[in-house]
C-alpha cells in the first residue's frame, strides 16, 4: 500500500511538473509570437513612410533609417530627408514611374486621418449632443 501511494505521488509530480513545462513552453512561443508580429509590423510602417521605398533595396532604407536616427536637429532631418526625396524622383523619372511631388509628411501612414475617425455624431453617444 505505502508502495502504490509514493508511485502515485511521483506519478502525480511528473504529471504536475510536465503541465508546468507545456504552459511555459506556450507562453514563451505566445510571446515570440507576438515580438515578430510587432517587429513586422514596424519594419511595414517604416517602409511606408520612406518615400520611394519601392524603389530602394532593403540597405538603402537601412541607411536612410540610420541617417534620419543619427541626425541632431530636426533641420537637419528635414534636409536628409528632401535631398532624398530630389534623389526618389530622380530615380523614379530614369524608370519611368512618376512619385508624388511633396514627400509625405512626417508621421504620415500612422494613426487616424481626417476627422479623428469618430464618425457622425462626434462621439458623444446615440445622437451626439442635442442643441
Amino acid at each position: 500500500m505505502k508502495g502504490t501511494m509514493l508511485r502515485n505521488i511521483a506519478l502525480l509530480c511528473m504529471l504536475v511538473l510536465t503541465g508546468i513545462v507545456v504552459v511555459s513552453h506556450g507562453i514563451a512561443l505566445a510571446a515570440d509570437q507576438q515580438q515578430t508580429q510587432q517587429q513586422i509590423q514596424t519594419q511595414m510602417q517604416e517602409q511606408e513612410q520612406i518615400y520611394g521605398s519601392q524603389l530602394m533595396t532593403e540597405q538603402e532604407r537601412t541607411e536612410y533609417r540610420a541617417r534620419m536616427r543619427a541626425a541632431k536637429t530636426a533641420e537637419e532631418q528635414e534636409k536628409i530627408r528632401m535631398e532624398h526625396h530630389e534623389q526618389m524622383k530622380q530615380r523614379a523619372k530614369e524608370q519611368g514611374l512618376t512619385l508624388p511631388d511633396v514627400p509625405p509628411e512626417r508621421g504620415m501612414g500612422r494613426g487616424m486621418g481626417p476627422g479623428g475617425g469618430m464618425g457622425p455624431g462626434g462621439g458623444m453617444g446615440p445622437g451626439g449632443p442635442k442643441h
